[in-house]
């Protein structure tokens, strides 16, 4: 029967002992399988000295060798000794590691064994122990005790402590550390758990019904301890200081609606009557193309480049110091409330690395044998990585070329005119899919990497891990956005002098009105669609998927059950539920992808104001699909005491400081605000923007077009020049074709507006 807590809240079976008042403080879960030997129960007796001594495993011969075998850095003994143990072996190790339980003082109560399946085996630490483990740790709790329920929410986050408790009850530290290993890499246990008292946290926080709301932060930091606590608390920040920029952006963006029809060299691309022709687009098969086709992308060009976007620029670049500096008092203050000011950081060892000096054996000769640094192969993977990423953005670009030229064929008049958005939208998604792939696949690799190197202590395993998947992962996200913003069109050459690809293919150019469109319509789709798919596919269907295929074997279990119809069946408690939910696997990944959404909103908002706004939507909602993950569908993690967010916070810095740099080449040299800026103050005749079309396209004359380069057939006829989007003098000029003087101007404004633009920041 379910249990009601002094506050009204409804506890679900299985969290109390059989006697209603001992609480379940750890589950310590094992499979176990019918016995084939009628022989009874091994069983050793104490002496009534603790430690009790344990079995050890016997390091298997040849541990090198095992290792070469396996491919895995570090595999020891107690892996291929798993499948030589035997039920009552392992049930003679439980019987042993429970005893010392018992005899330091804990509670311990478990179920009568079936045939096979899973066992689990209740423990409680009584409230004179817990006192001891705090005044040992120094740690701040109640003095007397009060109700259970808020009991256990006061000290689970100091629950972490217990568990060092009971492993060192065994012996010394690095001792019981290997046989709580062992325990795991031989089978004995398979699992440790806390047990889930989600309700009063379901209520206030893990619900779509209370977005309005703050965090109770206090709450989760006493649930879930303080490292879960400081990430909710960060994101918490992240998304109220986001409300200032989405609500700016949406202003800028509505700027750009209201002036668009006033906008000159809008009005100039869309006039028909200049009778613009532009080049072809390429080689043979495409035709010469008025101007005013590129109305539309003109217009849309120019909501997300104007001059407000500079102004939205410079105000991002200062507001992400104002967050930097915000959080930090924000952490400082937690770190007081918390007491986690006098918190020193602890070195904890690697457990493959305490089991691999535990098995260390004495080499059995001193020959030299030759083996590649770790540092070397560390090196070599990721420069190929980057050599990865690189040739799967230029894939997409020569996917691109090769489609504009093919569908350049249609002789359908419609499909040639959509042919460059058609191409460009079909490249930005193939750019999206090709990110959330490699993503996953540098994800594991970082993992591999970062064991090779064999770090001693967690925390350095940990840092090394974050930094390795944060530049292959910010890498493979940001590189498709870099091409556009400053490759893509500046090595393109120009008519009867273009750039080649495989010999026959010209390299892809911008459209008239510049990249930026095309850079904002790539940043929007990965961006909206990378965060998306995370949510909906990654951290929910996968994650439903998940604990189904748990919940059917746990059905399965019960329908193999030999003895089932003969044996009493219990109620499904509440570690039979916790089992099925997914191991927590830390915080780094909700951190990740915050870190890269973060990148997106600052490094170049300049080219998408929209982007807070769209970051701000998915946290509020993201906000509340963690917390119910987090709640509902992982096992209730370990309570880890930090007193900061660690790395991450250097990682934002450097963001931050690196997106000044991207904005200000973001607007000099992918924008046309400062071409525009020194066409109106050094070259117009009335000092309007009046005449900037027909001064920033240059002529050819199609006679110099070399053989096979013409358009095939074409329908504009009488076409002795063509225009194309540079600086370059005419081809009636002494020097033709050569970089004209309008271009070293406008190369030297975008250098000092650079300058200017860091110097301001």
């Amino acid at each position: 029967m379910p249990l009601t807590t002094e506050s009204g809240i409804e506890l679900g079976p299985g969290l109390f002992f059989a006697d209603g008042k001992r609480k379940v403080d750890y589950v310590l879960c094992y499979k176990y399988k019918k016995r084939r030997t009628s022989k009874p129960r091994l069983s050793l007796s104490s002496n009534g000295s603790l430690p009790i001594p344990i079995p050890m495993p016997i390091p298997i011969q040849g541990r090198w060798e095992a290792e070469a075998e396996s491919g895995e850095p570090g595999a020891h003994a107690g892996d291929a000794e798993e499948s030589k143990l035997t039920e009552e072996e392992k049930a003679l190790m439980r019987e042993e590691f429970e005893g010392g339980l018992l005899e330091a003082g804990l509670q311990i109560e478990r179920d009568k064994e079936r045939s096979n399946g899973m066992g689990f085996i209740r423990l409680h630490i009584p409230w004179s122990i817990l006192s001891r483990e705090a005044e040992l740790q120094k740690i701040k709790v109640a003095v007397k005790k009060v109700s259970s329920f808020t009991q256990s929410f006061e000290l689970f986050q100091n629950l972490n402590t217990v568990w060092l408790f009971i492993i060192n009850t065994l012996g010394e530290v690095h001792r019981s550390d290997i046989l709580v290993i062992n325990c795991y890499n031989l089978g004995i246990y398979c699992s440790v758990m806390f047990l889930c008292v989600f309700q009063l946290l379901h209520e206030e926080w893990a619900n779509y019904g209370v977005m309005h709301k703050y965090q109770p932060v206090d709450l989760i930091r006493k649930y879930f301890g303080e490292q879960i606590g400081l990430y909710f608390a960060w994101l918490g920040v992240y998304t109220q200081l986001l409300i200032p920029p989405s609500v700016l952006g949406i202003i800028v963006f509505l700027y750009g609606i209201l002036t668009v029809d006033t906008n000159v060299p809008s009005q100039e691309t869309c006039n028909d009557s200049l009778n613009i022709t532009m080049c072809p687009l390429c080689d043979g098969v495409c035709d010469y193309w008025r101007l005013s086709s590129v109305c539309s992308l003109a217009r849309a060009s120019y909501l997300f480049d104007n001059g407000a976007t500079v102004l939205f620029a410079i105000f991002m670049s200062l507001w992400a110091a104002w967050f930097l500096e915000h959080w930090k008092r924000r952490q400082m203050y937690l770190k007081h409330t918390w007491d986690l000011t006098s918190l020193e950081d602890e070195e904890v060892l690697k457990t493959k690395i305490i089991c691999m000096f535990s098995w260390q054996q004495e080499p059995e000769s001193l020959d030299i044998e030759d083996h590649l640094p770790g540092y070397l192969i560390n090196i070599s993977t990721l420069l190929l990585l980057i050599f990865i990423t690189f040739s799967a953005v230029f894939g997409v670009a020569v996917y691109r070329i090769c489609m504009l030229s093919v569908w350049s064929m249609n002789p359908d008049p419609e499909a040639k005119a959509s042919v460059r958005m058609t191409v460009t939208t079909t490249g930005i998604i193939l750019n999206m899919l090709v990110v959330l792939v490699l993503e996953e696949v540098y994800g594991a690799i970082a993992v591999w990497l970062t064991e090779l190197e064999l770090p001693k202590t967690t925390e350095e395993f940990e840092e090394r891990l974050i930094f390795k998947s944060f530049f292959l992962k910010s890498m493979n996200a940001f590189a498709p956005i870099f091409y556009v913003a400053f490759f893509k069109g500046r090595f393109a050459g120009r008519p009867g002098d273009y750039v080649y690809v495989f010999g026959d293919y010209r390299m892809e150019e911008c459209a008239p009105p510049g990249c930026l469109i095309e850079l904002c319509i790539q940043l929007s789709m990965i961006m909206l669609g990378k965060q998306l798919i995370q949510n909906n596919v990654f951290e929910i269907l996968l994650k439903k998927m998940y604990r189904t295929i748990q919940e059917q074997k746990g059905k399965n279990r019960g329908a193999e059950d030999e003895d089932s119809e003969t044996e009493e069946k219990r109620p499904k408690q509440q570690f039979d539920k916790d089992f099925t939910l997914e191991p927590f696997e830390g915080v780094s990944p909700e951190y990740m992808e915050m870190i890269i959404q973060y990148g997106f909103v600052t490094l170049f908002v300049a080219s998408f104001p929209l982007a807070p706004a769209f970051a701000l939507l998915n946290n509020v909602i993201e906000i509340r699909l963690d917390a119910a993950k987090f709640v509902t569908e992982i096992r209730r993690p370990d309570a880890v005491r930090c007193k900061d967010i660690g790395i991450w916070y250097n990682i934002l810095c450097g963001i931050s400081k690196f997106s000044v740099i991207t904005n200000a080449f973001v607007i000099s040299f992918t924008s046309e605000f400062v071409p525009r800026m020194v066409y109106q103050y050094m070259y117009s005749v009335n000092g309007t923007m009046s005449g900037y079309t027909e001064h920033s396209l240059s002529y050819f004359d199609v006679s110099n077009f070399p053989s096979g380069t013409a358009p095939n057939t074409t329908l504009i006829t009488g076409v002795s020049m063509c225009r194309y989007k540079d600086y370059r003098d005419p081809p009636w000029a002494t020097d033709a074709y050569t970089f004209s003087k309008q271009y070293w101007s406008v190369l030297a404004a975008k250098l000092a507006f650079v300058i200017f633009f860091q110097v301001s920041i």
